[in-house]
């Protein structure tokens, strides 16, 4: 007979959104489980944000030591062992799984490994895995089972010609040429990594720019970098005819007229990602979908009551802290922890070299949304630091509102963009103007001096060097 427990709140799902629910319900003193198909952390610890991260470092301080003269050193015959790289890499996920092992016991989570189902509002059970058989009763269920990536329609990814960025971080060696498919954040990363390791990387995208969703000067800028570096880009392009072979995969680029044949020993589709619903709901239960993601509401209520979603599941943008944001807003309207807050600002983030992260509007939408805007505007070639350092390459660019000077959005390409842009989100979030930006002291020299005299920049008072 299956085992039934009773619960104040089920979470369905232990990545970002799952386990960040899960940990602030137990926090507020609830009865609180959390069920993952695979391990703690979901795919953004195990398969995603932190690995990446780590090879992405490992690539970064490789290609820093072969330029070790820069800096008036010495470094010879600089090597890599491609193995021990992706070992790094699976060491790392693994030490922050056991983090969130370890808070789901300080916090008094259960945590039940297998494929957690909505059996019925206020019923789940686990119908595969370590934990299959069990059945639980729940007051609310919160449904955090996030997305998994798009796969090219007809094309077998067998992981080891045709792989996604999940079959990639299990690699255990480096491919001489790669063909990546899409160039959003995760296509970018991957270019990066392996151009930097010395694979011929060709990196294809049928939008017009790479990053499309960031602003067109920045991904204009890293396209000239990235060209720089050797990496063949194509934009409005489409991959047709794929054809595998026993050692090679070769697909025709279609642009327009044109088409071109590519070959290269590895194709990574980075197309984007699919919501994950397999096995999530019993034949009985009925949720609303929209585009196939779930639908919830400002309270992040799905169509059922007392059923609940947050994270990816719910749709763009897919974001690791937008998903941990929603979750614990989520947990918190539940409970009566006030009112539940839907995202509006974030910001986003892709960690290649030279970095990219923006927040809030980009010139574009500006634009299109016909507002009396001004732009600031400071190159890392004017910051002390970043010459120190060697690492000038990029700007800051930052929008606001003409009349008021309030900041609609910032762009930062260059060093450290990533950690930089927490500033200029913590201005939008508190409708802060540029002069109250410039008007911080910042510390010299730093990097974070940029963000100040792009502000300052607005009214043509930038003076740093």
């Amino acid at each position: 007979m299956a085992e039934t427990t009773e619960y104040d709140l089920i979470v369905i799902g232990g990545g970002p959104a799952g386990y960040a629910g899960a940990i602030r319900a137990g926090q507020l003193g609830k009865k609180v489980a959390c069920i993952e198909l695979e391990r703690a952390g979901g795919t953004c610890l195990n398969w995603g944000c932190i690995p990446t991260k780590a090879l992405l470092k490992s690539a970064e301080l490789y290609q820093k030591m072969k330029k070790a003269e820069i800096y008036g050193l010495s470094a010879k015959e600089v090597s890599f062992d491609f193995a021990k790289v992706m070992e790094r890499s699976r060491t790392v996920a693994g030490q922050m799984a056991k983090g969130i092992e370890f808070l789901f016991k300080k916090n008094k989570v259960d945590y039940f490994v297998g494929r957690g189902q909505v059996s019925a509002p206020g019923m789940v059970s686990v119908t595969a895995g370590e934990h299959k058989g069990k059945f639980f009763k729940t007051k609310n269920i919160l449904i955090a089972t996030g997305c998994k990536m798009r796969r090219i329609p007809d094309l077998e990814c067998d992981g080891v010609r045709v792989m996604t960025s999940r079959e990639a971080l299990a690699a255990k060696t480096l491919p001489k040429s790669i063909v990546i498919v899409g160039a959003g954040a995760i296509g970018v990363e991957f270019a990066y990594f392996y151009n930097a390791l010395g694979s011929k990387v060709t990196l294809v995208e049928v939008l017009p720019q790479i990053l499309p969703v960031e602003d067109e000067e920045v991904a204009r800028t890293l396209s000239r970098s990235f060209e720089k570096q050797g990496i063949a880009m194509h934009v409005g392009t489409k991959c047709e005819n794929f054809r595998l072979g026993q050692n090679s995969v070769k697909v025709d680029l279609v642009a327009g007229d044109q088409k071109t044949e590519v070959e290269s020993e590895v194709l990574l589709s980075a197309i984007g990602v699919v919501a994950n619903l397999e096995g999530l709901l019993a034949p009985g239960v009925k949720l609303e979908l929209d585009r196939n993601y779930l639908k919830v509401g400002d309270d992040y209520q799905s169509s059922v009551k007392g059923i609940y979603g947050a994270g990816d599941i719910i749709g763009p943008p897919w974001l690791a802290h937008v998903a941990t944001y929603e979750a614990i807003n989520a947990v918190q309207g539940m409970f009566g922890h006030g009112k539940a807050k839907r995202v509006k600002n974030f910001p986003g983030c892709t960690y290649c070299q030279p970095q990219v992260a923006s927040t809030g509007l980009t010139e574009k939408a500006a634009k299109e949304k016909k507002l009396n805007y001004k732009i600031g505007k400071f190159p890392f070639t004017a910051s002390g630091k970043a010459v120190a350092s060697a690492e000038s390459e990029g700007f800051v660019k930052v929008l606001s509102d003409a009349k008021t000077g309030e900041l609609l959005g910032a762009h930062i390409i260059g060093a450290e963009a990533t950690e930089l842009i927490a500033e200029y989100g913590l201005a939008i979030e508190a409708e802060l103007t540029v002069a109250d930006i410039h008007h911080t002291i910042h510390a010299h020299p730093t990097l974070s001096e940029a963000v100040m005299e792009a502000a300052a920049a607005t009214t043509g008072e930038a003076i740093h060097v």
